[in-house]
Parts: structure tokens; sequence; C-alpha cells
């Protein structure tokens, strides 16, 4: 069964707070096959096999700022057992090596894949590091105009509560890269579905 193992280890854990319950809590209302928990340290692990699930659990790690990424697609030795941390088979040992060379690429995160998909890894790869730049641009205001559209207010709404101008809201919107996001989201989805064994997803109007 082909899956996408995720390994999230902590940057400059040494000189900072413990943040794996943060990214654990961050990520628990995502369904993955085997939801993030901790390996050892401050490193977490989880397993995916919906390709819609992957920007859900990376948005919140990328907005934290805070850790390596590496993203392991291929098989499992079956049967997966309950605990993430506790598989093995191919996805795991590509999601060792994309984490060792996230440590020293752009937005520190990196996919690795079987040979015969490493076109269609790279090509993953790619559209994240370009989201991740969106995502890294956003201030906090930004931020809190996303969050709040993502909840399905209208940018009325969403200046009747923060109690500024809808134009405002548009302003902020736009500086954060709403639809961008919004757009690189199904884009994500649609590359990572042929790493799972299939079709990429529809993009959508």
């Amino acid at each position: 069964m082909p899956v996408l193992v995720l390994t999230a280890d902590q940057r400059s854990s040494r000189a900072d707070a413990d943040r794996v319950p943060r990214a654990l809590e961050l990520t628990a209302s995502v369904p993955l096959l085997r939801p993030l928990e901790r390996t050892a340290g401050d490193e977490v692990q989880g397993v995916l096999d919906r390709a819609e699930h992957l920007p859900l659990v990376l948005e919140p790690l990328l907005r934290d700022g805070a850790w390596h990424l590496g993203l392991g697609a291929g098989e499992v030795e079956q049967p997966l057992p309950d605990h993430a941390r506790a598989g093995r088979g191919p996805a795991y040992l590509h999601a060792r090596d994309a984490i060792n060379r996230a440590k020293n690429s752009p937005w520190h995160l990196r996919v690795h894949a079987d040979p015969h998909l490493a076109d269609h890894a790279r090509q993953l790869e790619s559209a994240l590091w370009l989201w991740a730049a969106v995502l890294a641009r956003r201030t906090p205001r930004g931020w809190e105009v996303v969050d709040l559209a993502d909840q399905g207010l209208t940018h009325e709404e969403i200046g009747r509560r923060l109690g500024i101008s809808q134009s405002a809201v548009s302003q902020r919107a736009q500086a954060a890269g709403l639809a961008e996001g919004r757009r690189a989201r199904e884009l994500l989805a649609h590359l990572a579905a042929p790493l799972l064994g299939a079709p990429g997803a529809g993009m959508g109007p």
C-alpha cells in the first residue's frame, strides 16, 4: 500500500522549548492514517494515505516555522502497526532520507520516493517550496484574516469581527496571499495523488 510518511524534526531544539506537544495539538484534527506522534526526542512522525490531507497537516507546521520536514513516498510493510513510529518499509526509509536533506534545503523541506516516482516527488517538492514562500510572507494580521476566511466567513463578516472595513479585509487578504494559498492546497493534493497510487485530483474551476 503506497503511503506518505511525514517526519518532522524540531530545529534548534537545544535553544528552544519542546514544540512537540504543540505540533501534535495543531495537527490532531487531520484524519491521517496514523496520526503524528513523538518518535524520539524532538521528532514526530505520521502516515498519510489521502492526498488532500497533506496540506492540512503541513500548513500548521510550516506556519510554526520551527521544523525540518521530510516526506517519504512508497510502500510500507503490512499490516501497518497502530503507531506510526513502529512502521517499516521503503516509505520510512525515504522519509529518513528526506529529513536529512531537509536540514540544508529551501524551507527545510524535502520529498523523496522510489526512482520511478522521482519526477512526481520533485514536482510536489517544488510546489511545496513555492507554497511555503507564500505562507512565510503572512503577517499576524494576514493570518487573522486567513483563519477567519477558512472558517467560512465572508469579507464583510470578517470586517465586523475585526472591527475594520471590508476594504481593509480585502487588502489584508491580498497581502497574505489568501487566494494563492487556497489554490496551492488544491495543487499539492493534485501532485501528491500519484505518489499514493492515484491519478491527480481535480483542480476545480
